[in-house]
């Protein structure tokens, strides 16, 4: 795996072919098929392991007491990291049926962001919204980004990154829910809190408060 992830570093997915990843890991081919069944399942598993030690290290870092400029980090860190390395972006960002273990990690950790924020009233939509468009944004953002030149990048990143913020935050009145939407976000976000009510109960009003946050969805 070290050594198709310098193949894959040094010249992308064409150069970490199974003969020359076989020949600088000082292994037979057969070795490879054995572990990993074919080539593409060894890209898998560096690509795996890379993101996976990058979600590691991101679900490990100190949050910042504001909450939105610990999504904004969030942001700016998942661009910074795909564009340092395209090759494994590639194969992580490429269509597949199922979404990997590492990639559920990541998620779960920029939810976990987003809940934050809904906590403190500042979100417009509901926090699976709020979710799906950084996602969305993240990721093609970052697929724009790496079919440029460095040269032509520009600002599209802060730029795509602020659209999304735009769109889903209130970042004026940090202390006051942004309208009925912001305080059913808000609500929704200190559900576990509410020792009163039932889970069925927590369940149905969660139910209510999403569509309620939903109802101004941009």
């Amino acid at each position: 795996m070290a050594a198709a992830a310098d193949l894959l570093a040094a010249g992308g997915a064409d150069a970490a072919t199974t003969r020359a990843v076989a020949d600088a890991a000082g292994v037979q081919a057969p070795t490879i098929y054995r572990l990993f069944g074919d080539k593409q399942g060894l890209l898998e598993a560096v690509a795996e392991r890379a993101l996976a030690d990058y979600v590691d290290t991101k679900s490990r870092r100190v949050p910042d007491a504001d909450p939105v400029a610990d999504l904004r980090a969030g942001f700016d860190a998942h661009v910074a990291f795909g564009l340092a390395n395209p090759a494994i972006s590639a194969l992580i960002n490429a269509p597949q049926g199922q979404v990997s273990r590492a990639a559920r990690a990541g998620i779960a950790v920029l939810r976990e962001r987003v809940r934050r924020v809904a906590q403190t009233g500042r979100l417009r939509v509901s926090e699976e919204r709020a979710v799906d468009l950084l996602h969305a944004m993240g990721t093609g953002t970052l697929v724009t980004l790496l079919q440029k030149p460095p040269g032509e990048r520009d600002a599209l990143s802060s730029a795509a990154r602020e659209a999304v913020f735009a769109a889903i935050l209130d970042e004026q009145s940090p202390a006051v829910p942004s309208g009925v939407a912001g305080m059913a976000s808000a609500l929704r976000a200190g559900l576990d809190d509410l020792a009163v009510l039932t889970p069925g109960e927590r369940h149905l009003l969660s139910e209510l408060l999403h569509r309620i946050a939903n109802s101004t969805d941009p």
